[in-house]
């Protein structure tokens, strides 16, 4: 379709300028109603032939028209003109999008990069809340204003809960920012985005794409195969804590990547808060008397002198920015920053925290295993060796500790768990405010999943199944009830009062969906041991 002749008329709106497109054409406009300016976009008439093309185009409208985010482009209405010809009208944008930004050099210094990185992962971490996939996150896709806000853009790819128009075996994505699972035709979940989120930051703060080739066939090949080189990024200045984001969103694995933007987004606003932190000023300091004239060779001995002062106080001031996980013996850690939290039912504000790291998965087979392995310890009774991804369960919290020690770790106290898995403002479960039970492994029912799975689920922090799958162990001594005095049968001889008892919480695949799992919690005596409970790890941030 040739572009129109200008000027034309789509109801109340004013096609004033052609701006370009290909199967759409876009063009500034004027809503003649209210004065506004407006951008809106025309299927061509080939579009329309092609059914897909036609699907998706009214599927972007429908889905982006009910967005509402400072970072996410506006759509303002939608329809069809005299042709049968579908439009939208959409917000109309100053600037340029971030791939001619990058290739200009227009994206600032550090700082100023990385507000453009948190802008974009707020706008995917509110797209997810909203079942949507966008599927297509690339440097085209995102504009950037002149006053330096960032919207997302180009939902014509984008996937909501319970709609695929992908016909099978076809692969829609842009092949350099595609996910592994993307590539092989794998159940696609927010987890792409995640992905393409750390490519594009990678390009955004080296100017270059991670992956390099020719063919399709080539990059293909790269992203399934090959691990991303970060060298350019710390050449390029970029601090260890912010490659190390880039490094954990395009991990191979899915279930191993940050789950969801949420945890991404509070690594950057530390890491920004860090950055913009004012410089300390020392109090008292006022002008010297004028003073007789100093040798010459004097002033750059003080000079040096007041440098070396001058560095020595802002490392001793200057806070240690922590990364955001860490691998350790019992696994990958993810970082849980200081602070205070809602704490139990009623959500009072705790005293601060100290940063630690929690595992981001119950403590499972394999790890259990090089334990035992490497101190000739028994395994477990029913032991599954062909079950290397799922928790470790028929252990004690004795064995769990004895495991904590040999990792350089220990378990969790009840507030460090409790902050792990409900974070700082109080929700009721890991993922939110709602009763969704299709987010854990809970039961009555059920039976135990790997320790990877219920990505969705996942606390702010990033950790997975704080809730459901198996029961966890916490270290912290309590008292038992009289109904827990005679509720283990089985142990010889039978517990007391006098004998040890922990907390266990979160709930289990043998549960249903509870209110309060977040804060209560069960008391089991130390010599206990059952198939729904297991346990994960704490180390201290350094």
């Amino acid at each position: 379709m040739p572009k129109m002749q200008l000027p034309a008329r789509i109801g109340k709106y004013e096609l004033e300028e052609f701006l370009g497109g290909g199967m759409s054409h876009v063009y500034r406009a004027r809503d003649t109603v209210i004065g506004r300016t407006v951008a809106v976009k025309i299927l061509t008439e080939a579009g329309c032939q092609d059914a897909e093309a036609k699907a998706r185009f009214l599927a972007e409208a429908r889905m982006a028209g009910n967005i509402s985010h400072d970072n996410i482009l506006g759509i303002y209405d939608f329809g069809e003109d005299d042709q049968q010809r579908p439009f939208m009208v959409m917000e109309y944008l100053k600037g340029e999008d971030l791939g001619h930004a990058i290739k200009g050099g227009h994206t600032g210094e550090l700082r100023d990069k990385l507000r453009i990185a948190l802008q974009i992962a707020r706008a995917l971490e509110y797209i997810h809340s909203q079942k949507i996939i966008h599927r297509d996150i690339k440097p085209d896709n995102v504009h950037v204003g002149a006053n330096g806000v960032v919207k997302l853009m180009d939902f014509g790819i984008a996937k909501t809960e319970g709609l695929q128009m992908t016909r099978a075996g076809y692969v829609v994505g842009t092949p350099y920012y595609m996910a592994p699972e993307q590539v092989t035709g794998q159940g696609v979940t927010e987890q792409v985005d995640v992905y393409s989120f750390g490519v594009l930051l990678y390009e955004l703060l080296s100017g270059v794409k991670p992956i390099a080739g020719e063919t399709v066939e080539r990059i293909f090949y790269s992203i399934l195969n090959e691990t991303l080189d970060v060298e350019p990024l710390r050449k390029a200045g970029v601090p260890q804590s912010v490659c190390d984001i880039v490094t954990q969103c395009t991990l191979k694995a899915p279930a191993a990547r940050p789950q969801g933007l949420g945890p991404v987004c509070a690594s950057l606003e530390s890491i920004l808060a860090e950055i913009d932190a004012p410089t300390m000023l020392l109090p008292g300091v006022v002008e010297p008397p004028p003073v007789p004239p100093r040798p010459a060779w004097l002033l750059p001995v003080v000079l040096l002198f007041v440098l070396g002062l001058g560095l020595g106080l802002y490392f001793a001031v200057k806070p240690k920015q922590l990364a955001p996980f860490i691998d350790a013996k019992s696994g990958r850690m993810v970082l849980v920053p200081a602070g205070t939290f809602l704490a139990g039912e009623k959500k009072q504000p705790t005293a601060p925290i100290p940063a630690f790291y929690i595992d981001q998965t119950e403590v499972t087979n394999a790890a259990y295993k090089s334990f035992c392995d490497a101190t000739s310890r028994p395994l477990p009774d029913g032991f599954p060796v062909d079950k290397p991804s799922y928790p470790v369960v028929n252990i004690s919290i004795l064995d769990a500790a004895e495991f904590a020690k040999w990792a350089g770790e220990r378990l969790p106290s009840a507030l460090q768990w409790e902050k792990a898995a409900r974070g700082v403002d109080g929700r009721l479960f890991p993922w939110g405010n709602n009763k969704d039970a299709t987010l854990a492994n809970l039961g009555p029912n059920g039976e135990i999943h790997p320790a990877t799975d219920f990505p969705k689920g996942a606390s702010p922090c990033g950790a997975l199944n704080m809730v459901g799958n198996v029961w966890e162990m916490v270290f912290e001594l309590t008292t038992p009830s009289d109904f827990a005095l005679h509720n283990y049968p089985s142990l010889d001889p039978q517990p007391t009062r006098e004998d040890s008892w922990y907390q266990i919480r979160g709930g289990s695949f043998k549960e249903g969906l509870q209110d309060g799992l977040v804060w209560d919690s069960t008391t089991v005596p130390a010599r206990w041991k059952s198939t729904n409970i297991g346990f994960r790890c704490v180390k201290e941030a350094q």
